[in-house]
């Protein structure tokens, strides 16, 4: 089953997130900010992360530019999550290499399906 990496500063979010993909039947790791996804994957790989906009230490946008900056994570499937749903933020995660871009509250359904997707290519 695929391993996913969870980004969100708030422990509420990734305790739901992770209770969701879990009882789907995925392999779940949980990081509360970028620098500490990061570091993560950089000792175990992920098939794809959920990441966070808006955090300390490090936040989504600048994870996901360091993500497509580096030779051995380029790849991975980023689905960035937010609380605003502002355009501009869509736009500028799309722009540095977003796969998905959701925005908070969001149903387990809706991120069940977003991680299918990501899986199936």
């Amino acid at each position: 089953m695929a391993s996913i990496l969870v980004v969100d500063d708030d422990p509420n979010n990734q305790r739901m997130l992770s209770y969701t993909l879990r009882k789907a039947g995925y392999q779940v790791r949980v990081a509360s900010n970028g620098q500490l996804a990061l570091d993560a994957l950089r000792q175990e790989r992920a098939d794809f992360a959920i990441i966070d906009l808006a955090m300390p230490v490090m936040d989504g946008l600048t994870f996901l530019r360091q993500v497509r900056a580096d030779e051995d994570m380029h790849t991975l499937p980023v689905i960035i999550l937010t609380a605003s749903g502002d355009d501009e933020e869509n736009h500028l995660a799309m722009q540095a290499g977003a796969n998905g871009f959701l925005t908070k509250p969001i149903s387990s359904s809706t991120i069940l399906d977003m991680v299918q997707k990501m899986i199936q290519g």
